[in-house]
């Protein structure tokens, strides 16, 4: 799009307002949920396709079929409406079907990602304050680690597990969870469950706790709402027009609010299919678009950037995919991806689990995650931020202040509490401190209350905003948040070290920043670079894992004996912009390797470039 072609202010806001009208489709009072949606579709197309899994195919009525097993399966729990049934599983049908028969039983789900262990897991489950927990098969093994059991609260757990064929877990693992639920089920009647179980349900009531990213022990459990849940899907659809001609493709993790309801949500309201795959692969991405004749998928920017790496075909263009919707792509990428692969329309768009306010770019422009036209049709705010001092810029007042084109501000919502509207809601977590603490107030006047984002963007003269970078000491690497307070706390019991500094650093070809780890050791000790893997890989998933780590002779600190990270940011790791030790992770031989171009080709990264 180039600045001939920008579409008007009201031609845009018209896309936007089919997409507020749809915001509201379910009421708060309004006794309808998430059961209720997928029996509706269940029978009004049976036989219609839903879920497509590598060659099976299971229409609308055999996943409410199975799904009201689940329902009839879980009364021998002995819980109560409303309590929370935690589900840690990895993408596959049944945890669609799990998921829709614990609602239909009129109880919670709990999504928890399937990376965590010990303490970790404990802390997740604690914070949907669960009172049983289904595992799938393949994640039995997060429990072999007795870290979690110590936990207050773990004791009583129930504890459930459901088969997976393709990844059998041993006896003495399924001995950690005593029930087969999986089992229990498969006997169950498949007609639909007594209504009663859910029917002091209304549209505001919970239907799932989603677990942000917390990545070492303190993650938040965001509710979710069954109208939340549901008017997601019916904006979508409004959105991007989709309908039973649609195949969605699902790669994404399902314990994610993106997978789950974005995707999820626009294809059961549209009576569309879903193709799952238990992760990307790059491979088999365009045969699972030809094969299943796919025509939307949900990306993150490093998915793209993967396919654009793959050598050039003359089958490039020969797919079904004409929509893409996620979030992350630079507009280079976005640019490249369009041409090479001839995409129809790509939706970046902004938002969290938790949020109560959003963006979508209906105008294909690249680059941007949506456009405001007009600022008195929102209940989004950018207010001006001051990145050096890391605070909000007020007036004489003491109010914040609006930014104006090109400044840099914290996206911030207004909360709407109004019993007739469902959109501007901020639903919160389960821990009212930690709901307390995303909330400013008194930002414009006094009284008010805005949910903060915590997230920094800027928006051009043309309304088109911009994401420009986390607040704070977070930052994201392979789709996932990583607090770097969070990192610093779990790794602070590294024997001999006497003060670690986390921050996120450039990776090129990469979205998002790596962790890297400056780290000063006491005199008399020297970094051990085992060991130091050995704690990496006990109390951090993954992902939060730092893959570098620059060994100090002295921490760096403001007057007020905060750490820096600026500077450590800006040398990255570049060995030519320090003298310091410098490690680089190692997986296959578990250990941080001296820096060397062995050692960034064995991690799969390119050098540092600032």
């Amino acid at each position: 799009m180039t600045a001939t072609n920008i579409p008007s202010r009201e031609e845009t806001q018209r896309k936007l307002d089919k997409r507020a009208i749809a915001s509201n489709t379910v009421k708060p009072d309004q006794l309808y949920t998430i059961a209720d949606r997928l029996e509706e579709k269940a029978r009004d197309f049976p036989e219609r396709p839903f879920l497509y899994y590598g060659d099976a195919v299971l229409t609308y009525a055999e996943v409410n079929a199975r799904a009201n097993q689940v329902a009839h399966a879980v009364s021998r729990l002995g819980l109560e409406p409303g309590d929370c049934v935690a589900l840690v599983m990895e993408n596959r049908p049944d945890f669609f079907i799990v998921w829709f028969g614990l609602n239909k039983a009129g109880l919670v789900c709990g999504f928890i990602n399937t990376h965590l262990t010990g303490r970790l897991l404990a802390n997740a489950l604690e914070a949907t304050q669960a009172k049983a927990a289904i595992f799938g098969e393949e994640v039995l093994a997060n429990l072999e680690s007795e870290d979690w059991r110590a936990s207050p609260g773990m004791s009583d757990l129930a504890l459930c597990f459901w088969r997976d064929v393709e990844n059998p877990a041993s006896a003495a693992l399924r001995e950690r969870c005593p029930i087969d639920l999986s089992e229990w089920a498969a006997g169950k009647p498949r007609s639909n469950p007594n209504r009663h179980l859910r029917a002091h349900w209304a549209g505001e009531s919970t239907a799932l706790l989603i677990c942000t990213s917390g990545t070492t022990g303190l993650p938040k459990a965001a509710r979710t709402s069954h109208m939340r849940w549901l008017n997601v899907g019916d904006v979508m659809v409004a959105s991007m027009e989709t309908g039973p001609q649609d195949v969605f493709y699902c790669f994404l993790p399902l314990y994610h609010g993106a997978a789950s309801m974005s995707l999820g949500s626009t294809a059961l309201c549209g009576g569309s299919a879903i193709v799952i795959r238990r992760k990307f692969s790059v491979h088999a991405f365009w045969q699972d678009v030809r094969r299943y004749k796919i025509t939307v998928c949900q990306y993150i920017g490093e998915i793209c950037r993967y396919l654009l790496n793959q050598p050039e075909s003359p089958d490039d263009r020969d797919h079904t995919l004409r929509i893409m919707v996620g979030a992350g792509l630079s507009a280079e990428v976005w640019t490249r991806f369009v041409e090479r692969f001839g995409i129809e329309h790509v939706f970046e768009g902004w938002g969290a689990t938790e949020s109560n306010c959003n963006l979508l770019n209906v105008d294909n422009r690249p680059g941007s995650c949506g456009r405001v036209p007009f600022w008195d049709k929102t209940n989004l705010r950018l207010v001006r931020y001051d990145l050096e001092a890391g605070t909000h810029l007020r007036n004489a007042d003491g109010f914040l202040i609006p930014c104006q084109p090109g400044e840099v501000g914290e996206g911030i919502g207004f909360i709407i509490n109004h019993p007739e509207i469902a959109g501007g809601r901020f639903e919160g977590y389960t821990s009212a401190e930690a709901t307390e603490r995303k909330i400013h107030r008194n930002v414009f006047q006094q009284g008010d209350a805005w949910w903060s984002s915590g997230d920094l963007f800027r928006y051009d003269e043309d309304g088109y905003c911009y994401f420009v970078d986390r607040i704070g000491d977070t930052f994201r690497w392979k789709s996932e948040n990583v607090s770097t307070t969070e990192v610093a706390e779990a790794l602070a019991a590294c024997p001999g070290l006497e003060s670690i500094n986390i921050y996120g650093v450039k990776v090129p070809e990469h979205e998002g920043r790596a962790g890297m780890a400056a780290i000063v050791m006491q005199p008399g000790h020297a970094f051990e670079p085992q060991r130091f893997y050995a704690l990496t890989a006990e109390r951090l998933p993954g992902y939060a894992a730092p893959l570098f780590v620059r060994v100090a002779p002295a921490a760096d600190m403001t007057t007020t004996f905060k750490l820096r990270k600026g500077d450590l940011q800006r040398a990255g790791y570049d060995p030519a912009n320090f003298s310091d030790p410098l490690f680089v992770r190692d997986e296959k031989n578990a250990t941080y390797a001296p820096y060397s171009p062995e050692a960034l080709a064995r991690l799969g990264v390119k050098p540092f470039a600032a």
